[in-house]
């Protein structure tokens, strides 16, 4: 028996037929431990799982899928080249089906608007007579208090008008239609 801090540098790490690391448990003694190689994909799966909530890329995610997908590989016995095209694949497989969604998707959000800028250029009909220093008006269903735009107009009760902008709870507004 070698003594404890003696270094020996042996022949590289082996692997079995099934794609088992074969450890050794402890430098001086007898006992060698395997590690599946199933679990070490489930390992990287759990690092790359962590790594998507972290990060909230979503690529991870699919990266991650990829390494289960490799493990149920090396569950049922192929060997760590099986297993490599296997994590390849799915993962290619994966993002290429996946993006073109998140680019349609962030296709049609740059046009998303909310809030006070959503009903800029929207329609409303005036509920009231509107001038230039109170007046009520309906945008899409709701009850503003409203003010026209131009100081010097005086817009008639049931006039069609647009939204020109929002200050504070107040639309200014101006006529769709010019007289």
């Amino acid at each position: 028996m070698r003594p404890a801090h003696e270094v020996v540098q042996d022949e590289p790490a082996e692997t079995t037929s099934a794609g088992w690391a074969v450890c050794e448990a402890n430098p001086g003694g007898d006992g060698n431990m395997t590690i599946p190689a199933w679990l070490m994909w489930l390992a990287i799966a759990g690092l790359l799982g962590t790594a998507e909530i972290l990060t909230l890329t979503f690529a991870a995610g699919l990266v991650a899928l990829a390494a289960v997908m490799a493990a149920i590989v090396a569950g049922v016995g192929g060997n760590f080249g099986v297993q490599s095209v296997v994590f390849a694949a799915t993962s290619f497989g994966a993002l290429a089906a996946v993006l073109p969604m998140v680019r349609r998707r962030a296709a049609t959000r740059r046009g998303y608007r909310s809030g006070v800028e959503a009903l800029l250029g929207r329609p409303a009909v005036t509920l009231t007579q509107v001038d230039a220093v109170c007046g009520t008006v309906r945008i899409g269903g709701e009850i503003w208090s409203a003010r026209t735009y131009d100081e010097t107009q005086v817009i008639a009760e049931g006039t069609r008008v647009s939204v020109y902008e929002i200050d504070g709870a107040t639309a200014l507004i101006y006529p769709r239609e010019f007289a």
